[in-house]
């Protein structure tokens, strides 16, 4: 199974974007990145349209200073946006038209060589689909006319990015894959929480990993291990197993490698540091993990570290927070000391 796309939508504020996004994930609730140094909340959600299957994200308005340039600190946010994108849409307005806010991003894309479609949104009766020729001047080909409170023009819209891209229609894997490679898992957790130790315990006890296999994107690892004879694959979701950076203590969190590896898996195993406790982001993610319709297996790591009276606070906390998970196993680890791994 390849992992999915991530497409990326940019523009101003008010153009419509999270209206896009909405109708996209057919939903109005999404995963917010809880992680310092973004400077707005960018949305993340699993869409479909037509046959295609795919990450978006909606990263908030952007505008410069005078709302003409791009400003360094917009200029880093855009970039945070797009660099794990495999398309961005530049969405833009068809009421207010051609604003300098509009070029600004337009040649920030240009600049950095990024896949780009623009996007004219708010076609309706009383605006003609003439109105998206002006944006023709932003210089990334040719514009497509859209009503995201509608729908309208949505679907071809996808389907011509599949179709720019050249990418393939992803088409559901055989049984017998699963019978050979064995069932994908992903670990999957927040920053510092255990994740890359236990990789390295699940991989170094029984010797037996097949050399990296990259997968269908830039960063995604499948790793091929067997585990008391039975094969499994396991999903690198950040890049922080390979073998150059085993030793970085820094573990770098990317938000879309872990809602590609949850999207790509059979299986997730999701680590609850037993010392920190449960955050927001961790219900998110959870919440992801269930819509998804993946199987779940709770890991509560550093249980060693507790004392007693702790043990017995997280198992209540646990049950208070975590009705909607009742139906996964739990089991308590410790994955540096391997305590509960074997089990």
């Amino acid at each position: 199974m390849a992992t999915p796309r991530v497409i990326v939508i940019v523009g101003r504020p008010n153009v419509g974007k999270s209206t896009l996004f909405n109708a996209l994930t057919r939903k109005r609730d999404a995963l917010v990145a809880d992680l310092p140094g973004v400077t707005r909340d960018r949305h993340y959600g699993s869409a479909t349209s037509g046959e295609h299957t795919f990450l978006v994200v909606d990263t908030g308005g952007i505008e410069g200073a005078n709302d003409a340039i791009i400003d360094p600190l917009v200029e880093r946010q855009v970039y945070r946006a797009v660099e794990e994108a495999d398309w961005v849409l530049l969405l833009v307005d068809a009421k207010t038209g051609l604003l300098p806010g509009d070029q600004g991003i337009a040649e920030y894309l240009r600049q950095h060589n990024i896949p780009v479609t623009i996007v004219v949104n708010k076609i309706d009766r009383d605006i003609a689909w003439e109105a998206t020729a002006d944006f023709h001047q932003l210089g990334l080909g040719d514009p497509i006319g859209i009503a995201a409170k509608t729908g309208r023009g949505i679907t071809p819209l996808i389907d011509h990015i599949w179709s720019q891209a050249g990418w393939p229609i992803e088409v559901p894997s055989e049984p017998e894959e699963t019978l050979v490679n064995g069932p994908r898992v992903a670990i999957v957790g927040r920053p510092n929480v255990g994740k890359s130790t236990l990789v390295n315990r699940l991989l170094g006890e029984e010797r037996v990993v097949v050399s990296d296999i990259p997968g269908t994107t830039r960063d995604s690892i499948f790793i091929p291990f067997t585990r008391r004879d039975k094969p499994y694959t396991l999903i690198d979701t950040a890049g922080v197993r390979r073998r150059a950076k085993i030793e970085d203590p820094v573990e770098k969190f990317s938000v879309i490698k872990t809602l590609q590896a949850i999207e790509t898996a059979h299986v997730v195993l999701f680590l609850i540091d037993a010392q920190h406790g449960l955050v927001e982001q961790d219900l998110k993610l959870l919440g992801f993990v269930v819509e998804q319709g993946k199987g779940l297996i709770l890991l509560i790591n550093k249980w060693d570290g507790l004392t007693p009276e702790q043990r017995e606070h997280t198992k209540l906390e646990l049950e208070r927070r975590l009705p909607f998970v009742s139906f996964a196993r739990r089991y308590t680890i410790s994955a540096l000391h391997g305590t509960g791994v074997g089990s």
